[in-house]
């Protein structure tokens, strides 16, 4: 729950806690970090579970000593909404690139799209987008992708437990999925779109619910901009 008492809030993060933040759309996980580490002047902050940065949603941020825990809370099952792009296809296989190659989409039935999201329930092998932040020698795959380079990627073992579609308005299809630790959704909509023969991207992305946290129990950053305001 939110509090109202800012000045205990402050002296909460600054001796360790644990807060979460709905992120906004074009920040890094980092950002968020970075920002609430100045807000506050907290010398340690940490963040469990990375979100990209055309994705929004539920970041778990830990302060001080809870920082140690970190651990634990990005082991927690994870929670997404959000919207897939049938018939196109990016490099990045969201928002992040342009638009590569265009299919027509008017032939598939709602049969069809419910079908396909079962090929991916369960435990399953995923391969990393090159557009991520798994390092090569140290080095973020997204900066080779971003230099034209493609490495070859070792698939992970992730597990689906709800794929499911929420809407369906072609060529776009909205859906919930509920996953382990390391599941990358956007590659998870490029494979639907593969399955389907007509390839996707991720249009849409929010990280809804992490373990208990829930999104509406979050700080957006212009809150805590409030807070620290306040505090002066």
């Amino acid at each position: 729950m939110k509090t109202t008492d800012f000045a205990k809030f402050s002296e909460e993060l600054k001796a360790g806690a644990i807060i979460t933040v709905n992120k906004d759309l074009n920040w890094t996980s980092f950002d968020v970090v970075k920002k609430i580490k100045r807000l506050f002047r907290l010398p340690k902050v940490g963040h469990a579970g990375t979100l990209d940065p055309k994705a929004t949603g539920l970041l778990v941020i830990a302060t001080g000593i809870k920082t140690k825990e970190i651990d634990t809370y990005m082991n927690l099952e994870k929670e997404y909404s959000g919207k897939i792009h049938l018939g196109a296809e990016t490099e990045s296989f969201d928002t992040e690139t342009e638009i590569i190659s265009e299919k027509n989409v008017d032939h598939l039935t709602e049969a069809e799209l419910i079908k396909a999201t079962r090929l991916f329930v369960g435990e399953i092998q995923q391969i990393p987008p090159m557009h991520s932040a798994v390092k090569l020698g140290g080095t973020p795959l997204y900066r080779l992708a971003r230099a034209g380079e493609v490495i070859e990627r070792e698939p992970r073992k992730v597990t689906i437990s709800e794929f499911s579609i929420t809407d369906i308005s072609l060529p776009y299809v909205s859906f919930k999925v509920i996953c382990s630790k390391g599941t990358y959704i956007r590659s998870l909509a490029a494979d639907y779109g593969k399955a389907l023969g007509v390839g996707a991207y991720l249009k849409e992305l929010a990280r809804v619910r992490i373990g208990n946290f829930k999104i509406e129990d979050s700080y957006k950053i212009s809150e805590l901009e409030a807070i620290s305001r306040s505090l002066k």
